[in-house]
């Protein structure tokens, strides 16, 4: 039996219809467009900071290579001495105390966080006019609490004992303190000064001199002593064999935020450490891990 065309038409609209239904619910389901990621906020403010002049070897680098990456950002960065950036921070004074000591105890209940970023060596120096190479623990003790005063004995010529170092609110002083001094206090008889440049400046200047840095500090106008009979070294930090070192640490009153914790993260991250550490005199985390 023939169909009509008007029949034929209607049949294959029906069709047509039936397939565009299957299609709609069967098939592969379209996924919806993914939105784009956010880009990050660009990170803005000035940050300041002051403490520990044995960290700005290492922190001078992080500003200059942070504002770069962050055109908006300032930091001021300021020495002053360990104790003075913890005061300071603690006050409100500045976004960052930096370190190389732990927090005072008098600080302890202020909301201060501290991150440590870096490991900091310090060895001690002598005029070049010193002829001795090394001394024990003990020498050192002995020289700089007073008992000692003539290079003579303790294995040099006949010269007098210079002792040139850091004031009590000196980070340096006081990791010099605890390592190697313990329980025995420096002489009052020694000539005082107000960073690790001045130190090692004095010290090339006068002959029989004696006192310490941290190590990104020492250069061919000093003679670097070795500490009980071990030169330093980075490998003989890691390995434990050179214990004069401590950690710097950046501290903020309460957890960072924004362009300070921006800053903080950039300083401890492997992209920075790894570029800058060792090349400046300091021990990268991922080699003197604190404990």
């Amino acid at each position: 039996m023939k169909l009509s065309k008007s029949k034929l038409l209607a049949t294959a609209v029906a069709m047509m219809l039936g397939v565009s239904l299957i299609a709609g619910c069967g098939g592969s389901k379209k996924e919806a467009p993914q939105t784009a990621p956010k880009a990050q906020a660009e990170i803005s403010g000035t940050v300041t900071a002051s403490g520990s002049t044995a960290l700005l070897p290492f922190l001078k680098p992080a500003q200059e290579e942070f504002q770069q990456k962050n055109p908006k950002v300032t930091i001021n960065i300021a020495g002053g001495g360990s104790f003075t950036g913890q005061n300071q921070v603690a006050a409100g004074s500045v976004n960052i105390g930096n370190s190389d000591v732990g927090l005072q105890a008098e600080l302890k209940d202020k909301g201060l966080v501290e991150t440590k970023i870096v490991g900091i060596p310090f060895v001690f120096i002598a005029n070049p006019s010193v002829s001795v190479d090394s001394l024990t623990q003990q020498q050192y003790v002995d020289i700089f609490s007073g008992k000692v005063t003539n290079w003579k004995d303790v294995g040099g010529k006949d010269e007098k004992i210079t002792i040139i170092h850091r004031a009590k609110s000196s980070g340096s002083r006081a990791t010099i303190q605890e390592v190697v001094m313990k329980s025995v206090d420096f002489t009052d008889n020694a000539v005082i000064q107000d960073s690790n440049g001045a130190v090692r400046a004095g010290i090339a200047s006068t002959p029989g001199a004696i006192g310490y840095v941290d190590a990104a500090y020492a250069d061919q106008t000093v003679k670097t002593l070795a500490y009980n009979g071990v030169k330093y070294s980075i490998d003989a930090v890691s390995s434990k064999k050179y214990p004069v070192y401590t950690f710097g640490r950046m501290i903020t009153k309460g957890e960072p935020t924004g362009a300070v914790k921006a800053f903080i993260d950039y300083v401890a991250s492997a992209e920075f450490q790894n570029a800058y550490a060792e090349k400046n005199g300091f021990m990268p985390l991922t080699k003197v891990k604190p404990e």
